[in-house]
């Protein structure tokens, strides 16, 4: 038997639509239906797409949902009344309805207990994922639980009454929340800052901020005290922080311009991204798949990490087949391989920061190798800030015009062969030092390889030999490529790694 809810979106479709799909065995997974002038009618589920026979779409078909559903608003959308069912036209150029997609809103409870103690910590809330996963449903059940079961003061700022559906009446699956609509898409942020002002809401609940506006509007919610509940485009948190519209949300980013001290202690170069503010939001959560999400407990660190090119570590909970919650915990946490095995290597080589300027050499080539070393080295743009001159043989010659301006500076210069990332790697190796051959380094990182089998296959943690600063450095960076987790334990000269099971 078909839900009355459901029945009401089918009422305004077309006679035989509606009949072939209260015949069809699938009815209750039906997810949107698709009418478009001169097509087939096209009905999706959840597992198929069916083709609904017979004749073709035609204008009358689209005329007669029209004149059931009413008018559509600016962002050419319309509703049924007391329903959560979403109908979208598509205008030809003249302005004119030749298709429509009609959409089966259902309210789905019980889906957020997996989530519920972060709604409750009166934390700012932002949901991310791609669409069609759930998000607008993550925030109607968010408004029904904080209003219903906390008694808070809720308001909804709905947009195009995704959330609780269209009518003057909400839905009841919003619970007690109050609902705000808003005339047009482009004056979300406007109703947004009324709610605040007008209504003293404990909890604002809002979808799809996608403007600057909107993105302000949030952050002076949020400076008021008010918890607020909210979705974003894009579907991880980088997407987000790489947005420069949306950016704002997670903190923004500046570039920052470092003392020559700083940069040294930092074992960086000068020139630096950082966060540029407390983010709006102090939680994000992945909605990776229907039940699975990925949970920062705390955007500024995750975005800190981002910046510092680290991979943060969500706590991720899924929901099994059983319906039980399993939980992954982040790493503990502990000082990155990266910055660990940095600082030790520069104590244990007892060198200050080198200052390299490149000359016919590739910048970004030389940038990068100091990165997997993990040398203390940065690469300097003037040639009065650099300790020595790297460039190649064919420019080293008595006289040119790099070598004249290193003898001034009281330089050395440094050549390799040629402007490639091999011999740019051998040198560098050479100059710090590291490793006593290259057949070391390949037993080491077999061993490492060796040890990751039995970490995977086993589920227990296993120590390595000992190796020195930088031979560890490349065992952590294969560690994590088999998306493992390692560190570095004991004192020189037996610190060795510990790999842990993911």
């Amino acid at each position: 038997m078909v839900d009355e809810e459901l029945l009401k979106l089918l009422e305004v479709l077309p006679p035989r639509v509606k009949q072939s799909l209260l015949d069809h065995k699938d009815i209750d997974s039906l997810i949107e239906v698709i009418l478009d002038l001169g097509k087939s009618p096209e009905a999706r589920f959840s597992k198929i797409i069916f083709y609904i026979s017979g004749d073709l779409v035609t204008q009358d078909d689209i005329d007669f949902v029209v004149s059931k559903v009413g008018s559509f608003s600016g962002d050419n959308r319309a509703g049924i009344e007391r329903t959560l069912h979403r109908i979208s036209c598509i205008r030809n150029r003249i302005g004119k309805i030749i298709g429509l997609t009609c959409r089966v809103g259902r309210a789905i409870y019980g889906t957020n207990d997996i989530i519920q103690d972060v709604m409750e910590s009166n934390k700012n809330l932002l949901f991310l994922g791609p669409p069609g996963i759930g998000k607008t449903t993550k925030l109607r059940e968010a408004a029904r639980i904080l209003s219903d079961q906390f008694g808070k003061r809720v308001v909804v700022v709905d947009t195009s009454n995704e959330i609780g559906g269209d009518g003057d009446i909400p839905h009841s699956g919003i619970g007690r929340a109050r609902r705000m609509q808003v005339a047009a898409p482009e004056l979300q942020h406007h109703v947004m800052i009324e709610a605040v002002e007008n209504h003293m809401p404990e909890v604002i609940i809002v979808d799809e901020i996608g403007t600057e506006l909107e993105a302000t509007a949030c952050r002076t919610i949020a400076e008021r005290g008010v918890q607020l509940i909210g979705t974003a485009h894009g579907i991880a948190l980088e997407n987000v922080l790489s947005n420069p519209t949306l950016s704002d949300l997670v903190g923004g980013v500046q570039t920052v311009i470092l003392g020559d001290e700083e940069a040294k202690r930092r074992h960086t170069q000068k020139a630096i991204l950082e966060r540029k503010a407390p983010p709006t939001f102090d939680v994000a959560i992945e909605i990776v798949e229907r039940d699975k999400f990925a949970i920062y407990s705390n955007v500024s660190k995750a975005i800190d990490d981002l910046l510092r090119g680290r991979l943060p570590h969500p706590e991720v909970r899924v929901r099994t087949l059983e319906g039980k919650i399993k939980v992954e915990k982040p790493p503990v946490e502990m000082t990155l391989p990266f910055d660990e095995e940095l600082e030790r290597s520069v104590k244990e080589k007892d060198q200050a920061l080198v200052r390299i300027f490149p000359f016919g050499v590739n910048r970004g080539q030389l940038e990068r190798g100091l990165l997997a070393l993990g040398v203390p080295a940065v690469v300097v743009m003037k040639i009065d800030e650099a300790d020595f001159v790297l460039t190649t043989k064919a420019k080293a010659r008595p006289g040119t015009k790099i070598v004249t301006a290193a003898g001034e500076h009281g330089l050395p210069v440094h050549a390799i062969k040629k402007n490639v990332s091999a011999q740019i790697m051998k040198f560098l190796k050479f100059y710090f030092r590291l490793g006593s051959s290259d057949d070391s380094e390949g037993i080491a990182l077999r061993e490492i390889d060796e040890a990751i089998d039995t970490v995977q296959k086993s589920g227990h943690s296993i120590d390595v030999n000992p190796q020195n600063a930088y031979i560890r450095r490349l065992q952590h960076q294969r560690v994590e490529e088999f998306g493992l987790r390692s560190e570095s334990v004991g004192e020189e000269p037996l610190r060795r790694l510990r790999i842990y099971p993911a």
